[in-house]
């Protein structure tokens, strides 16, 4: 109840300071009116929809587009408001001013606010509300190939050249226009890579996400040396209130068929060793582990029957467990690719300039490549989407590694 106090609070303040700009701008009572319904037609939406949310159903098509129209709202009047209240501090300094060695003749202790301040706040929290708006109608589908090269002293020979695609997050339950993972699948199958690996969170919580999406999936080629994948922490069910243990296990069980349904081996703990030519490297697949998430993945049973020289690739779904276990760990794995984090969904990177999200706060490896001593990770942005309905700045990624045979690192 209390958070439900505060949320309305902080709401009742943005929302009247919002509204002092529009009506400094804008003297039109017509503008100031229709101004007013929308917001209070919007917040009454918006807090129905939260008195709704059932913990046993999890996030839904409705859930995810009533968070975007809050943040949609919210962020930009947030910005109003920041702009209101240090014109305020302007006015009441000003009037306490004029009170005491100035004249005032207007009889008002506050001046009038400034049409220019206003008008600056307005242009400037459009940026923000175009921006989501964007993510969430166009970004959340702004499919990127991203190509990463990386380079290994002991890559075995045979390998040097071999290409691998990967994605991650895949959030099934959020998906809401068909043509548009019809397409992402399409650049999937353009990239004709040798192997193709999936690092996690095929749905949100519900196996049956899936159901619609089965035949699409099944539309990513047949790789030579096979689809790999594991689980992330949406895969387990974690996020909703289950009628009983037994069936959050049977959901369990219907995610990882899901996996093979699509054509994925579905790695729980285990390797799996691919042969080209005369030479192999091993593929590692644990289970979800997170630093502040489920910790199922045992790195050691993962990596049974390997040895420190093995060329190894593991996937690991949060890049935490990477930083805490996987980078220092005496089996040595070469090459580490991981998803969870989306990138927040937003940031912004323009390649050589800035690459900045708020996740970085969070995570400290988030989105790309990162190393530590020769070995490195690879984060990919995701897929899908969670939460918020859409993308800003940090676009859905299909990755296409090649592995060359170098001293030289990417």
């Amino acid at each position: 109840m209390l958070r439900w106090l505060f949320l309305f609070i902080i709401i009742a303040i943005v929302e009247i300071y919002s509204f002092q700009a529009i009506r400094t701008i804008s003297k039109s009572k017509v503008v100031n009116s229709v101004y007013l319904v929308v917001s209070i037609l919007a917040i009454a939406f918006i807090f129905y929809q939260f008195s709704k949310f059932d913990r046993s159903v999890g996030q839904t098509q409705m859930s995810l587009f009533t968070l975007g129209l809050l943040l949609l709202l919210l962020i930009p009047k947030i910005i109003l408001t920041v702009f209101m209240l240090l014109e305020d501090v302007f006015r009441i300094f000003s009037g306490t001013i004029t009170h005491f060695v100035g004249d005032n003749d207007s009889g008002s202790f506050l001046p009038d606010r400034r049409k220019f301040i206003s008008q600056m706040a307005l242009a400037i929290a459009a940026i923000p509300f175009t921006s989501l708006l964007y993510g969430m109608t166009k970004g959340k589908y702004n499919f990127k190939v991203i190509r990463q090269p990386l380079y290994f002293a002991d890559l075995p020979d045979d390998f040097d050249g071999f290409t691998i695609t990967q994605i991650s997050d895949v959030h099934s339950g959020s998906f809401d226009n068909p043509e548009k993972i019809q397409y992402a699948i399409d650049l999937i199958n353009e990239q004709k890579t040798d192997l193709m690996l999936f690092t996690g969170d095929i749905v949100n919580t519900h196996a049956t996400e899936m159901n619609p999406w089965i035949e699409t999936f099944n539309k990513i080629d047949n790789h030579q040396y096979g689809k790999f994948a594991v689980l992330g922490n949406h895969d387990y069910g974690e996020y909703v209130t289950w009628p009983s243990q037994a069936a959050k296990d049977e959901n369990f069980e219907a995610i990882k068929k899901v996996y093979g349904d699509i054509g994925f081996d579905l790695l729980l703990n285990q390797n799996k060793k691919i042969k080209k030519g005369s030479s192999e490297i091993a593929i590692v697949g644990v289970e979800n582990w997170g630093k502040n998430f489920k910790q199922a993945g045992d790195l050691n049973k993962a990596s049974e029957g390997l040895t420190n020289e093995d060329f190894k690739i593991l996937m690991s779904h949060d890049p935490s467990h990477w930083e805490y276990e996987v980078k220092n760990h005496d089996k040595n794995f070469q090459l580490t690719l991981s998803g969870h984090t989306h990138g927040l969904q937003f940031g912004i990177e323009i390649p050589g300039i800035i690459r900045w999200s708020p996740v970085q706060y969070v995570y400290k490896q988030w989105a790309g490549l990162y190393e530590n001593l020769g070995r490195y990770i690879y984060v990919n942005r995701g897929f899908g989407f969670h939460a918020y309905p859409g993308r800003v700045g940090i676009w859905p990624e299909i990755t296409v590694f090649e592995l060359k045979k170098a001293e030289k690192v990417a």
